[in-house]
């Protein structure tokens, strides 16, 4: 088979390494790729949101599959063209995809489905959602930009003032640009949060997968938010019980409803979860894989990710078998000083031959400088995942072959799965 990823980040890098070991693979393109898919396939110039330029690449090369990485190309209808001509892909067509890219959308099918969810009230006005906040008796409270973010449009409000300020960030002063033109304002949820996930092909779903992530820039989950600074598989608190709850009151609930009455969705379902006292509750909607939760996932899928994928866009996923593996995984994300704000790149990374072979390394934001060397090229610059038959042993291997990495203003948090044993 010939395949076209569409992306640039780890996670597409992960997806690279992943579907590169199926038998049925013949040719491997990227676009964009990075410094590390160069290796495992031909990396293209062209913008993973450069909808067009990937259709006539597809079509010129007889690409037999797509697949889409990023949340980005999803919300902007690749899938709808892809499918229009009659390309197979895989992914979540633009109305489905509504799912991450309205956060209000989410939220009113998950109150028509009574799905469990935070309470929420949206708005389009600033002035209105601020004399709302004047009404809230207690806090924290929590303020999301509506549409696409990048991970980084929700404020968790520890009082009004923060709340005023993320609203004036988000609606006035445009931040996040055009997807902070609708807001959505909710009830903060306390609990364990994970990244729940299933492939899906409109009908049948795949075995849930979990990991949890740190969103937070600072140590402790300290700071503003990333797109994410590691992540770790299985979670701590995961049991066949969490499991079940979130298949049957969440997942099974919007597959089935989206094809009923709005629009099938195939792909990766990404259930932002918090587990409390109350049982499961969705904090929100991914129609994607995540990142960095990608580069702990991939290593325990045991099965053709090639085959899962061809399934979920030949509407055939039920003959499919995902397994995964009980192991344990981590991963280390190596960010660039001053990230998520302003940071410098085209700084040379060394170290990268100095590693032991246990790890394996996903470039996120890297490149290569006409000399031939890896340089920075991003915020999130590497990930790197350890897996074991426990966690205290993924942990330390991870971190042991993170700390032989070396880029000018180099950051890294040093508690991922910290005292997750």
């Amino acid at each position: 088979m010939k395949v076209l990823l569409v992306g640039s980040g780890g996670r597409e890098h992960a997806i690279a390494w992943k579907i590169k070991q199926s038998p049925k693979l013949d040719k491997l393109y990227i676009a964009p790729g990075n410094a590390g898919t160069q290796s495992l396939g031909i990396n293209l110039n062209i913008s993973d949101t450069d909808i067009d330029a990937l259709l006539n690449f597809a079509k010129e090369r007889d690409i037999d599959l797509t697949i889409v990485g990023p949340e980005a190309p999803l919300a902007s209808g690749i899938v709808d063209v892809f499918s229009e001509a009659k390309l197979p892909i895989f992914g979540p067509r633009a109305a489905a995809a509504r799912l991450e890219s309205s956060k209000s959308f989410a939220k009113k099918v998950m109150k028509k489905w009574d799905i469990p969810t935070a309470s929420y009230t949206s708005f389009d006005e600033p002035l209105e959602a601020i004399a709302y906040i004047d009404d809230i008796s207690s806090f924290p409270t929590v303020v999301k930009a509506d549409g696409l973010a990048a991970g980084k449009g929700v404020y968790i409000c520890q009082n009004r003032l923060e709340a005023v300020s993320a609203i004036n960030e988000i609606m006035v002063e445009k931040v996040f640009g055009t997807a902070g033109t609708t807001l959505v304002i909710e009830e903060f949820l306390d609990g364990w949060e994970l990244s729940a996930f299933v492939f899906t092909d409109g009908k049948s779903v795949s075995e849930i997968v979990a990991a949890c992530d740190y969103k937070r820039i600072g140590e402790g989950d300290t700071g503003p938010n990333t797109g994410g600074m590691g992540a770790y598989s299985p979670p701590h608190i995961w049991n066949q019980k969490i499991k079940d709850e979130i298949m049957n009151l969440v997942v099974k609930p919007v597959i089935d409803g989206m094809r009923k009455e709005y629009e099938a969705f195939t792909g990766t379902l990404f259930a932002g979860m918090m587990i409390t006292k109350d049982g499961p509750k969705v904090i929100e909607f991914n129609c994607r894989l995540g990142d960095p939760e990608t580069q702990v996932l991939l290593p325990l899928l045991k099965s053709d990710l090639l085959d899962v994928a061809v399934a979920c866009a030949n509407g055939t996923l039920k003959t499919s078998d995902v397994e995964w593996s009980t192991d344990a995984s981590v991963a280390i994300v190596v960010a660039s000083g001053g990230y998520p704000n302003s940071y410098s790149t085209g700084h040379k990374i060394s170290g990268l031959g100095n590693l032991d072979g246990k790890t394996k390394i996903f470039h996120a934001g890297t490149t290569t400088n006409p000399e031939g060397d890896v340089i920075t090229n991003g915020g999130r610059v590497l990930s790197i995942n350890a897996v074991s038959e426990n966690m205290e042993l993924a942990k330390s291997t991870a971190y042991a072959d993170a700390r032989k990495i070396f880029f000018k203003d180099i950051y890294m948090r040093n508690d991922i799965a910290k005292d997750i044993g």
